[in-house]
């Protein structure tokens, strides 16, 4: 069994005028900001590890390839 966790976090995004939106910045629950280096992919999806579903955005955060999921109206990544 997965005991993966959803950890809602603030975004700071950019929207451009087509309504697309861009996060630029992940600040984690320590208040620690951490810049989105590159967005590689966007796309509906579901987190399989931690459950819950929207769109999936696969960034390039802290040098390392990561999920980032826009749920509604609130971000949150996988975590243990």
């Amino acid at each position: 069994m997965n005991n993966m966790k959803k950890i809602y976090v603030e975004i700071i995004a950019s929207f451009n005028k087509n309504g697309e939106i861009r996060p630029l910045k992940l600040i984690w629950e320590d208040g620690i900001s951490y810049e989105i280096q590159k967005i590689i992919d966007i796309r509906p999806a579901a987190s399989l590890k931690a459950g819950g579903c929207g769109i999936r955005y696969t960034c390039k955060i802290n040098g390392q390839e990561r999920y980032l999921f826009l749920e509604e109206t609130k971000w949150f990544v996988e975590a243990n």
